[in-house]
């Protein structure tokens, strides 16, 4: 199976809790970002490969403010998700229309900003999902700079690297290791089966101790 496959299925079968869920199993309990940041659709959803930019806040107007945000955007590759990380910035409107139009033509599948956005009704017109903590109409010259791109960054309290998957929807974003894609994939599948058979046996009027000691999920 390959990435654009896998994140596919990934979008139209999983959801945030079960990944969430699945990686408690694994030992990996600090995976999901924080819960102020939100997709401008609710019905939002996006996986993908990450795709990191570290943005700071600055007051003063360097010579060239786009240099480095333009070559972060013009290397994007097919099946990413851009990490926007603005240290959770007030001032900063990272994100907007033209970045998540040039992300899209790039292949991108979407974006996640700790911080703030603008042009939210062209960027949903646009069907591309993103992700952010709020809305500012202000554009980032001579209040943030993007001073590096594919390294580590702490994005909404979790440390995410270049190549980790990404999953967010309207309950929140995890952040999947990407040596344990494979089995959290394979272990997420498995759990949402079993959460389904719950389901429908609960809708039978069999107890909630019945159908827990038989699938063992809640």
């Amino acid at each position: 199976m390959n990435d654009q496959q896998l994140f596919e299925l990934m979008e139209s079968k999983l959801y945030a809790a079960v990944i969430s869920d699945t990686l408690d199993e694994l030992g990996h309990r600090n995976q999901v970002m924080r819960e102020n940041i939100n997709p401008i659709v609710k019905d939002w959803v996006v996986a993908g490969r990450a795709k990191t930019i570290l943005s700071v806040d600055v007051h003063y107007v360097p010579e060239d403010p786009y240099a480095k945000e333009i070559e972060a955007v013009d290397s994007v590759k097919p099946n990413e998700v851009v990490i926007g990380c603005t240290n959770e910035s007030k001032q900063n409107g990272l994100w907007g229309e033209l970045l998540s139009t040039a992300s899209k033509m790039r292949g991108a599948r979407g974006a996640i900003v700790d911080g703030l956005i603008r042009d939210t009704q062209k960027i949903e017109e646009l069907g591309f999902p993103v992700f952010a903590t709020g809305t500012k109409p202000v554009d980032s010259q001579g209040r943030g700079l993007v001073i590096d791109y594919d390294i580590p960054v702490l994005c909404g309290g979790v440390m995410v690297h270049p190549g980790d998957v990404i999953f967010g929807d309207r309950d929140g974003i995890v952040v999947i290791p990407q040596a344990l894609v494979d089995e959290v994939f394979q272990r997420a599948m498995d759990k949402v089966t079993r959460e389904n058979h719950t389901r429908d046996e609960l809708l039978q009027g069999r107890t909630l101790r019945e159908v827990y000691d038989k699938y063992g999920v809640l």
